[in-house]
């Protein structure tokens, strides 16, 4: 399977720049998975295409503000860091830019309120820092912080929170559940009290989402690691659901990796949690997701070939191909789809 069987020509005016003032307003493309049939909708009326008995899957993770300017002490150079992963209580696995000259021992001030140093070059160009400070991390990290945004995103963010889902919960994303955007607190509720669960699982999204892939032949594409949790109250709705005939409907592919990692063979959930590289591209044969609420995906991403795994290659590209005509907005802050098996 090729790179370029994936690919599709995106106008860069559809590109979403700015979130909309009311979450749920965006636009919803509701797609047949196995018949292709489309249709169009405002993301609020979501409820009518959920059943009584489904299960909502949503990524309760929260996007923590990673990105940091610092100096480097010794020559005054302004250095960007990107916090990818936690590896205790002061240090963290980080991106560094530039980082070519960024070696072991080096050290950074971050505005008079925190200092850092490389204790670590990895193999894959990711270093180790140990950062020094009085009083708590995450207050500091969140006066200093930027929301570290996709790079497709060029305007300036007003508001923090609107690179968060309002369900956000546990700190670790250094990206955002963006499918998860479109809710609204009282859509939510509207939902569960029409009879539909809601199960919170976590994966907290690493930047590695962003990269793009290169091998052409896809399936030598190595797939980035990320920390999940599935809880026994979790584990417990999706399994009623399914028992009782529902669908496990997930919002975003973060939550579709994370109950393919998790689930048995025979499409049950126990409680869990650990890192998952899963990769899913057409072919692969889906254990117990049925349903995806999803944003429109970058061109030969392979957040694209999980959606065509879902459904097909030849039917996303096709909606994909009537999103662009029909304007929708893409990416982050963009439009939604509900890949569904009746519409």
């Amino acid at each position: 399977m090729q790179l370029k069987d994936f690919y599709y020509d995106l106008p860069k005016e559809l590109i979403a720049q700015d979130p909309l003032e009311d979450r749920a307003s965006s636009r919803l493309m509701v797609v047949n998975k196995t018949e292709g049939t489309l249709k169009h909708d405002t993301f609020r009326n979501i409820k009518a295409y959920l059943h009584p008995g489904d299960c909502l899957v949503i990524n309760d993770t929260k996007v923590i503000p990673a990105r940091l300017f610092g100096t480097r002490t010794d020559t005054g150079a302004v250095v960007e860091i990107l916090l990818l992963v936690r590896k205790s209580d002061c240090e963290w696995e980080c991106l560094v830019k530039p980082g070519k000259k960024a070696r072991t021992g080096h050290r950074f001030d971050f505005g008079g309120e925190m200092n850092g140093e490389i204790t670590e070059v990895k193999e894959d160009g990711n270093r180790i820092i140990r950062f020094e400070f009085d009083g708590i991390f995450e207050e500091i990290l969140d006066r200093l912080g930027q929301m570290p945004l996709p790079p497709y995103i060029t305007h300036e963010l007003k508001d923090k929170n609107r690179y968060q889902t309002v369900y956000a919960m546990h700190d670790g994303s250094a990206a955002a559940p963006t499918a998860g955007l479109h809710f609204t607190k009282e859509l939510l509720k509207e939902i569960e009290e029409s009879g539909i669960d809601i199960a919170r699982i976590t994966l907290h999204v690493g930047l590695g989402t962003f990269r793009p892939v290169k091998e052409q032949n896809i399936l030598d594409h190595h797939m980035h690691s990320e920390y999940y949790e599935v809880s026994r109250e979790a584990a417990d709705k999706i399994n009623h659901a399914k028992e009782n005939g529902g669908r496990i409907i997930c919002v975003g592919t973060t939550s579709t990796r994370t109950l393919e990692s998790a689930a048995s063979e025979d499409g049950t959930m126990s409680p869990s949690s650990g890192w998952t590289d899963i990769f899913i591209y057409p072919g692969y044969r889906f254990k117990i997701t049925d349903c995806l609420i999803t944003n429109f995906h970058l061109p030969e991403s392979t957040l694209l070939m999980l959606v065509s795994a879902l459904s097909s290659r030849e039917i996303m590209l096709n909606a994909y191909e009537e999103a662009i005509r029909e304007r929708y907005r893409f990416f982050s802050f963009g439009d939604a789809m509900f890949i569904t098996d009746s519409i």
